[in-house]
């Protein structure tokens, strides 16, 4: 496993390359950076050449303090994409990666081989305004800071299946499939965190968020993973995303939320891997 830096349109985005194979490209949500999917990069390394990304504020990547664009962020990957002298690419993402992720593959479709979304929404509602949402999540940042402990078990209230989240809370040191604990899920919310100048900038890319209208030009082999009991991105966001995409399969994840990837980890990966590998 090796982490590096890359300098593209002006900033340095934080990468993580493990493994050998075809590159594939893991995007990571809102709020989230790369180690988010410690729960993939083990498995799908075996497998892929994994390149998972800390996107611009996010991570280890560079902050820049003013609202992004979904183009700004397209244009990241793009520019990652060349700067490791890459021709095409799997693309994985989950939640607002794969917001990114659609609008990747509308404006480059050539680099993109196939798509795996994960819990991810084709649009934002017509009106969205970020300043409510910005509000309530800044306010979990002061919660963090305060109590990041108290704040983590507060956020997997929306993130796991409650049955999931109370055997976290009986095992906080188990390593769930082998792959993470609660201790370490823990490490990484309170390591390198979002600031509010973070949150502002990241919300207001929603409203650029304009791949909907788009996605029946999608012709590559797409999975869309979905989870029974995401209150997040409800499944019937995805299957909006199934209808217009032709080449989709949609799968639905039982007994799961949000954090369906980390939650349902072996289910997941083996998916991911038999999709990619046919």
């Amino acid at each position: 496993m090796s982490e590096a830096f890359a300098e593209v349109n002006g900033i340095k985005i934080c990468y993580l390359s493990q493994g050998e194979g075809f590159p594939t490209f893991l995007l990571h949500g809102f709020g989230s950076k790369k180690e988010g999917f410690m729960a993939q990069i083990p498995e799908l390394s075996k497998h892929f050449k994994i390149i998972a990304v800390d996107m611009r504020g996010a991570g280890k990547s560079s902050r820049p303090n003013y609202h992004y664009s979904m183009d700004i962020f397209v244009e990241d990957i793009k520019g990652l994409i060349d700067f490791l002298k890459i021709e095409k690419i799997n693309l994985i993402a989950h939640s607002f990666g794969g917001m990114i992720a659609q609008n990747v593959v509308v404006k480059y479709p050539e680099i993109v081989n196939k798509l795996v979304l994960i819990n991810s929404l084709p649009k934002i509602p017509d009106g969205y305004d970020p300043e409510p949402y910005i509000q309530m999540r800044i306010k979990g940042l002061e919660l963090r800071k305060k109590d990041p402990v108290k704040a983590f078990w507060e956020s997997t209230q929306f993130g796991f299946y409650h049955k999931f989240r109370e055997k976290m809370l009986d095992n906080p040191k188990e390593k769930f499939h082998g792959l993470w604990s609660v201790e370490d899920l823990i490490d990484y919310y309170t390591t390198d965190p979002p600031t509010p100048h973070d949150i502002r900038n990241i919300s207001y890319s929603f409203k650029t968020h304009n791949a909907f209208n788009n996605l029946h030009k999608i012709k590559q082999e797409t999975l869309l993973l979905t989870a029974s009991h995401d209150v997040l991105v409800p499944k019937e966001r995805m299957m909006e995303i199934h209808n217009l995409i032709p080449n989709s399969t949609l799968k639905v994840i039982e007994k799961a939320g949000h954090e369906s990837h980390k939650s349902n980890a072996p289910e997941i990966n083996q998916m991911i891997i038999e999709f990619l590998k046919k």
